[in-house]
C-alpha cells in the first residue's frame, strides 16, 4: 500500500494527488454546506426582522459567499502539488486565485449596492409624482454595475500583476475603432440623452411617431419601446425618433371630432334651425364633451344639406365611447323630429314630345 501511495505521477505522489484532491472536495463541501446554512437558517432568521434590508442582503451575500470558500480550497490544493518549474506554474496559480478573488470581490460589492438600491431607491422612485426618475432608474442601475465591475477588472488585472496602462492604451486605439464602426449606436445614444431632456412623452403615453401609433413602454439609451394599438411590441432606434416629427396624443386637452350631416333637400328652413338646435344642446344630453360646440349650415351639396358640426371630448374620458354616445343621440334625436338624413340620390326629369 505504500509502495502505491509513493508512486510519482506527473511530479507528485500518489498521496499528494490524494491531499490536494481531498482539500478541493472538502473545500467544496464546506462551501455547499454553507450555502445549505444560509438558506435554511439564516433566511428564517432574517424572515422574523420588520426590515427587508437583512433578507436582501443575505440573498446577494450567500453566493460570492460559497464561491470564496470553494476558490480558497482550490487555491489551497493546488499550491500542495509540485510542478517542473514549480515558481512559474505556481506564479500562474497566484495570478488566477488573485483574478478570482477580485472578481468575487466586485461581485459580492455589486450584489451589496444593487440590494441597497432595490431596498431604499426603487420605493422612492415609485412613490414620486414624476415619471422621469422612473426612466432613469433602470439606466442608473446598469451605469453603476458597469462601472463596478470595470473597476473590479482593472484592479484584478493589476494585482495578478498585467501591465493595466499597456492595455487600457491599446482598449484606446480599439474603441476607436470601435466608435468609428458603431456610429449609429452613437447617434442612438445621443438621441435617447435628447428624448430625455426635452422629455417630449413619457412612459405610459400614447404617441404616434415613425409611423406607429401605441403606448411607451420603455425608454432606453439605444432605443425605446412602443405597444401598438394591436399589442404588438415595436422597438424603435432612437436616432430616428430624434429625426421624426412625433405626436404625443395623450398630452391633448381634447380630442377635436368633426362631423359634417347631411339632411335631404325636403328639409324646411324651420326643421334646419331645429336641427342645429339640438347640436348645439349635445354638451347638456352627453356626458364628456366640453360646452364649446360649433354648428353651421355649411353648404348646399349635390345631393344633401349640410351641417358642419364639431365638437370636443374631454380627455379623461373613454374617447371612442362619448363619440358613439354623441352619434347615437344625434340619431335618437333626428329620427324623433322626423330629420331625414340624405344619401346619394339622383332625379330624372323627362319631356314628353
Amino acid at each position: 500500500m505504500n509502495d502505491f501511495l509513493e508512486k510519482t505521477y506527473y511530479h507528485n505522489t500518489v498521496l499528494e494527488w490524494g491531499k490536494a484532491a481531498a482539500i478541493i472536495l472538502g473545500a467544496l463541501l464546506l462551501a455547499k454546506a454553507l450555502y445549505w446554512f444560509f438558506n435554511i437558517t439564516v433566511k428564517k432568521l432574517t424572515s422574523k426582522t420588520e426590515s427587508r434590508l437583512d433578507d436582501i442582503l443575505v440573498d446577494k451575500v450567500e453566493e460570492p459567499v460559497v464561491f470564496a470558500v470553494a476558490i480558497y480550497g482550490v487555491w489551497l490544493g493546488l499550491n500542495s502539488l509540485h510542478f517542473p518549474d514549480d515558481k512559474a506554474v505556481h506564479n500562474w496559480i497566484e495570478r488566477g486565485y488573485y483574478i478570482l478573488i477580485v472578481f468575487n470581490i466586485t461581485w459580492l460589492f455589486a450584489r451589496l449596492v444593487d440590494a441597497i438600491i432595490e431596498e431604499y431607491l426603487v420605493p422612492f422612485v415609485e412613490s414620486s409624482e414624476g415619471s422621469l426618475d422612473d426612466q432613469l432608474l433602470p439606466i442608473l442601475r446598469k451605469g453603476i454595475r458597469f462601472t463596478i465591475w470595470c473597476v473590479g477588472i482593472i484592479v484584478g488585472l493589476d494585482n495578478a500583476g498585467y501591465d493595466v496602462t499597456t492595455i487600457l492604451a491599446g482598449l484606446g486605439i480599439g474603441g476607436l475603432a470601435f466608435a468609428l464602426a458603431a456610429q449609429d449606436t452613437v447617434k442612438n445614444f445621443i438621441g435617447g440623452v435628447t428624448i430625455f431632456i426635452d422629455k417630449p412623452f413619457k412612459l405610459n403615453q400614447r404617441v404616434q411617431v415613425a409611423g406607429f401609433d401605441g403606448t411607451v413602454r420603455e425608454i432606453g439609451i439605444r432605443s425605446t419601446r412602443i405597444e401598438t394599438l394591436d399589442g404588438r411590441i415595436v422597438t424603435i432606434p432612437n436616432a430616428e425618433i430624434a429625426n421624426k416629427g412625433i405626436c404625443n396624443v395623450t398630452s391633448e386637452p381634447n380630442r377635436k371630432v368633426v362631423n359634417t350631416i347631411g339632411l335631404t333637400y325636403d328639409t324646411t328652413h324651420e326643421q334646419m334651425v331645429v336641427a342645429m338646435d339640438v347640436l348645439k344642446s349635445m354638451p347638456t344630453l352627453v356626458e364628456g364633451i366640453e360646452e364649446k360646440v360649433i354648428v353651421n349650415f355649411a353648404e348646399f351639396g349635390s345631393y344633401s344639406m349640410n351641417i358642419t358640426f364639431i365638437f370636443y371630448i374631454k380627455s379623461d374620458t373613454d374617447i371612442p365611447t362619448v363619440q358613439s354616445a354623441v352619434n347615437l343621440k344625434t340619431l335618437e334625436k333626428f329620427n324623433a323630429l322626423g330629420l331625414d338624413f340624405a344619401f346619394p340620390t339622383q332625379t330624372i326629369y323627362t319631356k314628353n314630345s
